[in-house]
């Protein structure tokens, strides 16, 4: 599993980004991206904390390694293995949740001049997702953004200010100490020696138990406890996936001397 925090001066899966506008799109369309190979070779996606309870009934979350850890929900254990989307990106099960990472995708909220904190609705224009098409919905009318280009907008402010929240989140288990290094070992049936996953971190349980009486109540009220459980709870799913892997044939090959890491 890759865990470590993305640290590329653009988000992972954008190639490039394009302020959206009238002048340049006001005849262009929006239609869906129906590929995003890079996206069924990813298996660490990141994942707000409004995703938790969700995230958790399919995927393990944890937090990546460095000094700004960020959740992620697994789609896999190893660099490269994506199990739950196939090679064009798409789901090989409906029903499971895609992270809204993923969903907002070629679109974001970002800051165009280091001097200004003001947000504006970016794409990536590799994605072919905007442009002069006949299919798709336009994204204005006239100067104005369309009710498309205002949904669109919505939801990135939405996951905006989750990713805040998330921020928050995180800050608190830093300052807490509550983060520590993590191992899962897994014993498949029929191998002698189990898979060892490490290279990312999760909250230290038996800190978590012998937090403050006050501690804990705050974490409570502030509605942190209930996150903690839930990437927690999650952890079980990690057996899921690695069986996942074994039925697609992607698990590693099995090497006592070097264990599988996260990295």
């Amino acid at each position: 599993m890759a865990t470590a925090a993305p640290n590329q001066s653009l988000p992972l899966f954008y190639n490039s980004i394009e302020p959206l506008n009238a002048t340049q799109h006001g005849k262009m369309s929006v239609r869906a991206i129906d590929t995003l190979p890079q996206a069924g070779r990813t298996h660490a996606i990141p994942v707000t904390v409004d995703e938790f309870t969700l995230v958790q009934r399919h995927y393990p979350i944890v937090f990546s390694i460095g000094d700004s850890p960020v959740p992620l929900g697994l789609m896999g254990l190893n660099e490269g293995v994506n199990v739950f989307l196939d090679e064009h990106g798409r789901p090989s099960d409906p029903t499971i949740y895609i992270p809204a990472y993923l969903r907002r995708y070629p679109f974001l909220l970002a800051r165009l001049r280091p001097d200004s904190d003001e947000l504006s609705l970016c794409f990536d224009p590799t994605a072919n997702a905007v442009g002069d098409y006949a299919e798709g919905e336009k994204l204005f009318d006239g100067d104005k953004p369309s009710e498309a280009t205002n949904a669109i907008l919505q939801f990135c402010e939405q996951f905006e200010a989750a990713g805040q929240r998330t921020a928050a989140f995180v800050d608190e288990l830093v300052k807490s100490d509550l983060l520590m290094d993590g191992e899962v070992a897994i014993q498949p049936e029929g191998f002698d020696q189990p898979f060892v996953y490490r290279g990312f971190r999760m909250v230290d349980e038996e800190k978590l138990r012998n937090l403050r009486g006050d501690e804990l109540r705050k974490m409570n009220q502030s509605g942190i406890l209930p996150l903690i459980y839930a990437h927690l709870f999650s952890l079980s799913e990690t057996r899921s996936v690695f069986g996942r892997q074994m039925q697609q044939g992607k698990a590693p090959a099995p090497a006592p001397q070097l264990s599988p890491e996260i990295a």
